[in-house]
């Protein structure tokens, strides 16, 4: 019994929380970042490297994007150690008012004044710290933040997602790059789009419109901004 309900838990979308948050974020920058820079350096000037700027766009991008998912995510993670040790230190001065505080987050949440009372004590007699970083923090073990994993995680989907506009760029065989991009780009983001449905348990049509128009609309503004540039000639 116990084991078929760790099974049907492990079907919830939150256990991709650590994770998920940063891989979709990367790659989706990857591909936006990336490719509206080489289409706005292709509008601009025309005869520039596209695989160079591509190529250092991903690097950059790259790195960029770890260091400041981990720095974020870090930030998170030292507000939620703060309130466990804090958490710690109410259970050790004040065991008593602690658990009347953990009785009173069940009462608010339905039970009868008395069970909540005795599930509180149950709670107080098995693990303490970890009934209130649950019930009264919403701590829980598979949602906490975890910058390594978050900053690897973006790093690897930014150069993955960086990579398919200079593919598209590379592929392209045509006089004007840019669709090239735009092509591999605008395919790139409703892949982004599809992944991002199935592991998050989002409806399809929706994501997948919503990271496409997203990241469609930021090329068409770079390359307007490009173009400009370019019949200016700064």
């Amino acid at each position: 019994m116990i084991d078929d309900v760790y099974q049907r838990n492990l079907h919830h979308k939150t256990h991709n929380a650590g994770w998920l948050r940063a891989a979709v974020l990367g790659a989706n920058d990857g591909l936006v970042a990336t490719a509206s820079l080489m289409i706005g350096i292709a509008t601009a000037s025309p005869k520039a490297s596209l695989t160079v700027t591509g190529v250092a766009a991903i690097a950059a991008g790259a790195m960029s994007m770890a260091v400041g998912e981990y720095i974020s995510v870090q930030s998170q993670s030292d507000i939620e150690e703060s309130d466990r040790l804090m958490e710690i230190e109410h259970l050790a001065t004040d065991p008593e008012g602690e658990e009347a505080e953990l009785a009173q987050i069940y009462v608010e949440r339905g039970l009868s004044i008395e069970l909540a009372r005795e599930v509180a004590r149950v709670m107080h007699e098995k693990d303490p710290l970890e009934a209130h970083l649950r019930d009264e923090l919403g701590q829980f073990e598979h949602t906490k933040a975890r910058p390594v994993q978050a900053a690897i995680a973006s790093a690897i989907s930014y150069t993955a997602g960086g990579v398919v506009p200079l593919i598209g760029a590379l592929l392209w065989h045509f006089s004007h790059k840019s669709w090239g991009i735009v092509l591999a780009t605008m395919l790139g983001l409703a892949g982004t789009g599809l992944i991002s449905s199935r592991l998050s348990g989002s409806k399809l049509g929706v994501t997948v419109l919503r990271v496409t128009i997203g990241g469609g609309l930021g090329m068409a503004i770079t390359a307007g901004i490009g173009s400009l540039v370019h019949l200016s000639g700064i």
